[in-house]
């Protein structure tokens, strides 16, 4: 299975060229980027890990570009995305996000269905991937 999350992410894996683009795209508006990482994918699970700190100061894309390499060193069997954020109003708003690497197998995700009183049915979904331990997932 292939997750889809974020922007781009039923296109193939982006090439290094196309996340510098990217990247660019971003900094030519003055967002500030950062990296962030995770092992339970989940379309609810919005608090990644930050890889670094955010970067509101970086004004090229080679430097970012060298952080997002970094991590996939790192974290070889992770899913890495970048997020662009625009605090041109005074508040820091998510504008961008995209997928930069992912791990070679992705389990995908299980359909939990629950009867409840009535006619009542609950669905959700869980990460295959979530069946061990942290650290031992992919």
């Amino acid at each position: 299975m292939r997750l889809t999350q974020g922007t781009f992410s039923f296109l193939p894996d982006l090439t290094d060229a196309q996340i510098s683009s990217q990247i660019e795209y971003c900094l030519q508006r003055g967002w500030a980027l950062s990296v962030e990482y995770t092992e339970d994918p989940h379309p609810r699970n919005t608090y990644w890990e930050m890889y670094g700190i955010p970067m509101f100061d970086l004004k090229d894309a080679a430097g970012i570009l060298r952080e997002v390499q970094l991590c996939r060193k790192t974290f070889p069997n992770r899913y890495i995305k970048v997020n662009a954020f625009d605090s041109t109003r005074g508040v820091e708003s998510l504008r961008l996000s995209f997928l930069v690497a992912r791990p070679q197998e992705e389990p995908g995700f299980e359909l939990l269905r629950e009867a409840g009183p009535g006619r009542q049915v609950r669905y959700a979904l869980r990460s295959y991937a979530t069946r061990r331990p942290e650290g031992h997932r992919y």
